[in-house]
């Protein structure tokens, strides 16, 4: 019994692979409608209008988000008239893996293809350590914000992803890790999910919020809310809304605490300015509640643009009060960048200010920085081969 069950495990992870890797569009994939990124309610209908109980529809949930189950012939407790009526006009896919990058420090950067669309890919990175896993998930293809010490800045806007296509980044970093399927009382490899790839969240916030509670149902992939991170450039008027309804961790990529340097480097800044940014961050804090962890401060360390002792200084003075933490980005140079990293004196004496004023302050490692994979570096391009 037991080799049975482990072979079915491995023809299923073996079906999945190909079908992830597969670069060539399927027509009875296209004609079938995609079950992935479907809630539970919204499988429970489709089940009850196939004349099935809707306990079948809470069991295909739990096969697709739990078990990671993407060929309905494995869903052992369904009726085998029901898998074929299903396989007929529905599929699994979390999208197709063009690149598979594997980086000397063990980060791993995908690049993943959405609906057989040459367009629409992104970029994932799982960086792995030893007591956690942390994804960096992408919510648009492409960036409409043009920072300019980011990579993604000089890609423009597509559009934006759809919740299966958030949470099919997950999951195929999910089955890469062997996480799939979810064992109880066992901690997954991919611990923590932060929305600090391409893209803006707040400007896909709908699908963005649908893949988070995809993420976090109990029933499926059951991925603590706290272990959910969003980062924002400071769309404003949505940040409180992480707290009220997805009561996920907050960051803030901030990068300048002065004003009109800020517009000059991130041009977000004109439409919410730092003092907005900031009412909506108090705002963000007290809804949360004391529980909630500290707003994360991301400051990329430019040399001579945002990194001297001034600037510091400006830092805890617009963040005095809150329950911060200041996470200090070494630049991370890309293809055609303007700016190179502050030294790493220039970096320790700039987090040492920080510190010495009271507020909790540390120095992002960079990973992945050989393959394009660290912060700021990720941007859409492929030449449609899998490297590892």
């Amino acid at each position: 019994m037991i080799c049975c069950t482990i072979s079915r495990q491995l023809r299923r992870f073996a079906c999945l692979r190909a079908r992830m890797y597969s670069t060539a569009s399927s027509a009875g994939t296209e004609a079938r409608s995609n079950l992935f990124g479907k809630s539970k309610s919204d499988i429970v209908k489709i089940v009850e209008e196939m004349g099935q109980p809707a306990f079948r529809g809470k069991q295909i949930y739990e096969w697709i988000y739990s078990k990671g189950a993407t060929l309905f012939q494995d869903m052992a407790n369904l009726p085998n008239s029901l898998q074929e009526q299903l396989e007929r006009g529905y599929c699994v896919d979390y999208g197709q893996i063009l690149q598979n990058q594997l980086s000397v420090d063990g980060t791993r950067k995908m690049l993943i293809q959405f609906k057989n669309d040459s367009r629409a890919a992104v970029e994932a990175v799982f960086i792995p350590e030893e007591h956690r896993g942390t994804l960096c998930v992408s919510s648009q293809v492409g960036c409409s914000l043009s920072c300019t010490f980011c990579h993604t800045g000089t890609q423009s806007l597509y559009r934006n992803l759809t919740a299966a296509e958030i949470a099919g980044q997950y999951m195929i970093a999910a089955w890469i890790a062997k996480d799939l399927p979810h064992r109880i009382n066992q901690r997954p490899n991919v611990s923590n999910i932060v929305f600090m790839g391409q893209g803006e969240p707040l400007y896909n916030f709908r699908n963005v919020s649908s893949a988070i509670k995809l993420m976090t149902d109990p029933d499926g992939a059951g991925v603590a809310p706290w272990r959910i991170t969003i980062s924002t450039s400071g769309v404003a008027p949505l940040i409180p809304r992480i707290a009220t309804e997805l009561r996920v961790g907050l960051a803030i990529s901030l990068h300048a605490a002065d004003n009109d340097l800020r517009t000059e480097i991130m041009p977000i800044n004109k439409t919410y300015p730092l003092p907005l940014l900031m009412n909506s961050c108090t705002e963000f804090a007290r809804i949360a509640g004391p529980q909630n962890r500290r707003i994360t401060f991301e400051y990329v360390m430019l040399d001579g643009v945002n990194d001297s002792d001034r600037h510091a200084k400006q830092l805890v003075d617009l963040i005095h009060g809150l329950p911060a933490h200041v996470n200090l980005i070494p630049f991370n140079p890309w293809p055609g960048s303007a700016y190179r990293s502050s030294s790493a004196a220039r970096v320790a004496a700039f987090c040492g200010l920080v510190r010495n004023s009271g507020v909790h302050a540390s120095v992002r490692t960079p990973r992945g920085d050989d393959i394009l994979a660290a912060c700021g570096q990720l941007k859409s391009v492929h030449d449609k081969t899998v490297d590892a």
